[in-house]
């Protein structure tokens, strides 16, 4: 099964609520470049398709952290399987058509230049990263609270601009951020490195 046919079917299976049919639809169609984008430029799966392989690493990483007893029980962070679904699969939509291909020159063994592919950035909606997803988001269905936050802050205190007192205050409010934070970088420095 591919990434795009295995995105596709956890999608269906989980998100039902209204929007989420046009949601896929914008993801899946042709002004989308969601199952070919990188999901980064030099770090994480930075290859073509790398973003939807991403986002699927993250939703396996979370399903695998809430099963976890102390995660439930303890810790009360118990949410639903379309919540789980939504965060995960859908946190870094903000890199839709965020990246372009283009080439540069790099030297070889030999010391000689040599052009390669390499993707830069190229953000037609500077509104963030977390927040950006979550914008795009709502333009199509709702979200939580939780799962708002959850989106929002996934980033945790790696984000520069992030003020570190409300990334605090977002994981004690919103457990599920702290979560998705967790799941996000055990696929990015542990499954993709």
């Amino acid at each position: 099964m591919t990434d795009r046919e295995r995105f596709i079917e956890i999608y269906k299976n989980n998100i039902k609520r209204d929007g989420a049919d046009a949601l896929l639809d914008y993801i899946c169609g042709p002004q989308s470049d969601f199952f070919t984008a990188p999901a980064s430029t030099r770090y994480h799966n930075n290859r073509r398709g790398g973003l939807a392989n991403h986002s699927l690493n993250v939703y396996d990483c979370l399903c695998d952290f809430l099963t976890r007893p102390t995660v439930r029980e303890k810790y009360g962070i118990d949410p639903s399987d379309e919540t789980v679904a939504v965060t995960a699969l859908l946190h870094d939509l903000c890199k839709i058509n965020f990246y372009h291909e283009t080439t540069r020159n790099v030297k070889d063994e030999n010391g000689i230049w040599q052009k390669v592919p390499y993707f830069e950035i190229d953000d037609k909606l500077p509104y963030g990263h977390g927040e950006k997803s979550v914008y795009i988001i709502t333009g199509f269905m709702r979200l939580s609270r939780e799962e708002a936050f959850a989106i929002r802050y996934h980033m945790g205190y790696s984000v520069v601009t992030a003020d570190a007192r409300d990334v605090s205050a977002a994981f004690q409010m919103f457990p599920l951020a702290y979560a998705l934070s967790c799941a996000d970088m055990e696929a990015t420095f542990f499954v993709e490195q």
